[in-house]
């Protein structure tokens, strides 16, 4: 249902690395750069954008949820951002308190967000 959702970030450059290593686990790239502001996607549009911290001061949590095909990647996805140093909220579990085949993980991008990553299929 969403068309793009965009973050703004503290250090672009920093968030830039991280997405272009967990995203790829997805199938998505960047599809547009304009340096500073960043555009990904898994075809020819972006989605999902980041770009320099414009508004407000301090910290706004975002919590970004990324849908994978399949459990193995939903692991994949964590493994790269934790080679990465990206901190660990939950490592890749079943989690029936939202449905019995909601298998996800949680880490922290380099500004901070809750970036999730979920498969819903029954199984591998």
């Amino acid at each position: 249902m969403l068309d793009h959702i965009s973050i703004q970030c503290d250090d672009v450059r920093a968030s830039a690395k991280f997405y272009d290593a967990v995203l790829s686990t997805l199938g998505g790239r960047r599809v547009m750069d304009f340096g500073e502001t960043i555009g990904y996607g898994a075809g020819n549009r972006p989605d999902f954008w980041i770009g320099p911290q414009t508004t407000g001061a301090g910290f706004r949590e975002t919590h970004i949820a990324f849908t994978a095909p399949d459990r193995v990647t939903v692991r994949l996805f964590f493994e790269a951002a934790k080679a990465l140093g990206a901190a660990t909220l939950h490592e890749p579990r079943l989690w029936p308190e939202y449905h019995e085949n909601y298998y996800g993980a949680f880490v922290r991008d380099p500004d901070g967000n809750n970036v999730e990553v979920v498969c819903h299929a029954k199984s591998d």
